[in-house]
């Protein structure tokens, strides 16, 4: 497929519009209240409002940004949950993180047979010729 047919296939689902309101307190978070709207702008009240929060941690790599689902009516309720919200994205993050260390860890390099056969006998050229093991030979 050629990167030209790629960029036909960018449109709009216009029955899955939203409007975008951000809240922040500018200390910990932002909160996004999406409104959800018909293709002509007027509110949809046939959607659900979706409330998100937005934070980050500081890494030894630097900032991680989290981002989670708020469940709430309104944007009052929304900034009251965000910080139990807040916690449990952080905990789920970290436990992937971890996750991944692990998986990344537990992956052993096992030399094919040829290189084992290699490192058996000395090294390359076998004993004695440049790859250990072998007596020094003028």
């Amino acid at each position: 497929m050629a990167f030209d047919d790629r960029l036909d296939d960018i449109k709009m689902e216009t029955a899955a519009l939203y409007r975008e309101d951000v809240f922040t307190d500018r200390k910990v978070g932002t909160i996004r209240k999406l409104t959800p709207v018909t293709k002509t702008g007027d509110t949809d009240p046939a959607r659900p409002v979706i409330f998100t929060g937005e934070t980050q941690i500081l890494t030894p790599m630097g900032a991680l940004p989290i981002s989670f689902e708020i469940p709430a009516s309104s944007i009052g309720e929304a900034a009251e949950n965000f910080g139990d919200k807040a916690k449990e994205a952080v905990e789920q993050t970290m436990r992937e993180l971890q996750e991944m260390r692990r998986e990344a860890a537990s992956q052993i390099v096992v030399p094919d047979a040829a290189t084992s056969n290699i490192i058996s006998k000395g090294g390359i050229g076998g004993p004695g010729r440049g790859g250990g093991g072998g007596l020094i030979r003028p």
